[in-house]
């Protein structure tokens, strides 16, 4: 599924249900609470994320300082506000697939010499994607890694990259997203030497309309870009579709300077300027540095906010406090889901109600020797009471059927059985149906991911092909065009 897609308008379909199931209060809250105590491996549990490597055997194989460093940046790390701006697909928003995702980048030396290591985010592969999680790793350029499975793309990605975006991960610097987003509606920076650059007004026309691309902060982020290459000036590439592709030329702007003589000096070098031109099609610019997609697009939450399809407080805490500062959190909690209340049926020309009773779901205006008499006659093929047909459609096919099956794509499963438990009690037993069948498939879905992480299931044609998609196109909780720009 092509990013731009993701990234298209998609305020009020898209963006709006990730921010809802993608990451639960539950779970900040959690994560939160373990890092500020100092426990990260803690955090990272709460939040879905699994750690692939070892403190203790990196101290032995790179040195204890490099173990230091990165023991320094995970206790810094919150994997939830990384799980919060993870890349993310249509329709469904869940996680990319197959990603290796830098974080950070050391300067080591091995024991065959210079050996630099990066710290990683990875996501599985479509087929093993159950529980949406996220795994972080080291890669220090070696096949075996540090004892992480088998990943499909094990080397860091160049176009999905987080180690020059550290305010998307690291709670230190989460305050630098307000300027790098240009949530003031200034062109993002700073740059990271002096001066200032700004896209030349007549390349901006080579941006294609209606892409919701963020070309104010192209001219900083290039520079940033290229600041990392050890470079003040040059070429880079920017990706907006598989087809699509941009070169963005930070050149430096040669000023005119008259002196007392009159002589003009054109020796003096102005703010870079960006230039904007389409990629040529007959040309190799694989070898250019890549923009990072992060830097590509405008801030989903940002346009949430200005455009009103979300509130201040439904977004991530640090998010909130760095696009809306002068926002009071009001703690008020999400509405609670009314399924857990009694409701009532329209039976026999009465309003009757039905709710749970000693942990199960029951009518409340029957007494049992009627309910006994009705279930007697629909073993014998009779015509059960209307308050019997919706105990049983809510065992089968329950309105928060939708909810459900979102929490359980995006991983949230403690989420989705405190519905079912809502809806149905917790002594209840599941009846045949569309929610059983969503449950089930769930259960497996993690044992598939179980095989993966323990190197049990390789990736086989057909295991792909099941793992593609999780339920016919007829079953989606909303049509696929509903994402699309």
């Amino acid at each position: 599924m092509l990013t731009q897609t993701a990234n298209g308008d998609s305020r009020f379909s898209f963006w709006p249900r990730v921010r809802e199931f993608a990451v639960p209060p539950s779970m900040i809250e959690t994560a939160t609470a373990r890092r500020r105590s100092g426990d990260w491996a803690g955090a990272c549990a709460a939040a879905g994320v699994d750690v692939d490597f070892n403190l203790r055997s990196l101290a032995r194989t790179h040195g204890r300082e490099l173990a230091a460093r990165i023991r320094a940046d995970l206790r810094h790390l919150a994997p939830d506000l990384l799980r919060w701006h993870m890349p993310r697909v249509a329709p469904d928003g869940l996680l990319r697939p197959g990603l290796t995702i830098p974080l950070a980048r050391y300067d080591a030396t091995g024991r065959d010499g210079p050996c630099p290591v990066h710290l990683v985010a990875r996501t599985p592969p479509a087929w093993a994607d159950a529980g949406q999680r996220i795994s972080l790793a080291l890669w220090d350029g070696s096949h075996s890694g540090f004892g992480a499975p088998r990943h499909p793309h094990p080397h860091p990605s160049r176009r999905f990259r987080l180690d020059l975006h550290r305010h998307l991960w690291d709670a230190r610097r989460t305050g630098e997203l307000r300027i790098r987003s240009a949530a003031d509606g200034q062109p993002a920076g700073p740059p990271p030497v002096e001066g200032h650059s700004m896209p030349d007004p007549e390349s901006q026309r080579t941006v294609p309309p209606g892409r919701r691309c963020a070309v104010d902060r192209w001219a900083a982020e290039t520079r940033i870009l290229l600041h990392a290459e050890g470079r003040s000036t040059g070429t880079a590439t920017v990706r907006l579709g598989s087809r699509h592709r941009l070169l963005l030329d930070l050149v430096a702007d040669v000023t005119e300077v008259m002196d007392v003589t009159g002589v003009v000096d054109r020796d003096g070098a102005g703010p870079p300027v960006l230039r904007i031109t389409e990629a040529p099609t007959d040309g190799d610019v694989s070898a250019l540095p890549v923009l990072p997609d992060a830097a590509t697009w405008v801030l989903p939450d940002l346009e949430l906010i200005r455009s009103g399809a979300i509130e201040p407080d439904r977004l991530h805490p640090l998010v909130a406090s760095a696009l809306v500062p002068d926002h009071a959190p009001t703690g008020s909690p999400r509405a609670p889901d009314p399924a857990g209340q009694p409701c009532l049926v329209e039976c026999r020309g009465a309003q009757h109600r039905i709710g749970l009773v000693d942990g199960v779901l029951a009518p409340l205006d029957h007494d049992p020797a009627e309910i006994r008499r009705e279930e007697l006659l629909v073993a014998l093929t009779g015509t059960p009471l209307p308050c019997l047909r919706a105990i049983d459609e809510a065992h089968r096919h329950p309105d928060c059927l939708t909810g459900v099956r979102e929490r359980l794509d995006h991983g949230d499963t403690a989420g989705a059985l405190a519905v079912v438990e809502g809806l149905l009690g917790p002594d209840a037993v599941l009846r045949g149906g569309a929610l059983r069948d969503e449950l089930e498939t769930a259960a497996q879905r993690r044992i598939t991911y179980g095989l993966y992480r323990a190197g049990l299931m390789g990736p086989g044609p057909d295991r792909i092909r099941q793992g593609a998609r999780r339920r016919p196109r007829d079953q989606r909780s909303r049509p696929r065009h509903a994402t699309l720009s």
